[in-house]
């Protein structure tokens, strides 16, 4: 890992580590609505019981978070990783009705909140970009 990565992996490991170890317990309604919502943006997603759904969610939270603390995966790797995360939940907020003023991608008040996971997209790109990037030699 570049030293150049530490800073934005570290931030956005511990908040994703953190989200993940929140949803360990979640079941019944908070389940539920978590499972409603995600299948509005991937129908698929159906077929997976609401309590299964927050079990998968908060274990993929987890093993993205200490990935990207843990500094022999590689950027380029965790980079993959964070931007599918990003991008699921940039789906969740662009196919969720009511997050968006009409006609816009601008966020209401209600979609603020997933609005600004955008910023994880950018991140994992980043890491990936950077990742890929043949490093120039200094001499």
């Amino acid at each position: 890992m570049k030293v150049a990565h530490v800073p934005l992996r570290a931030a956005v490991g511990a908040f994703v580590l953190n989200s993940g170890l929140s949803k360990r317990n979640l079941e019944g309604e908070a389940a539920q609505g978590m499972h409603g919502m995600a299948v509005g943006a991937i129908p698929q997603l159906r077929q997976i019981p609401p309590d299964r759904f927050a079990k998968l969610l908060s274990y993929s939270e987890v093993a993205l978070g200490a990935a990207l603390l843990v500094p022999f995966v590689p950027s380029a790797l965790v980079g993959l990783g964070l931007t599918a995360f990003g991008a699921g939940l940039v789906q969740l907020y662009l196919k969720t009705p009511g997050l968006r003023q009409p006609g816009s991608v601008r966020p209401t008040e209600a979609g603020t909140g997933l609005a600004k996971d955008v910023w994880l997209v950018g991140a994992g790109l980043t890491l990936v970009l950077d990742g890929l990037t043949p490093r120039r030699s200094r001499g």
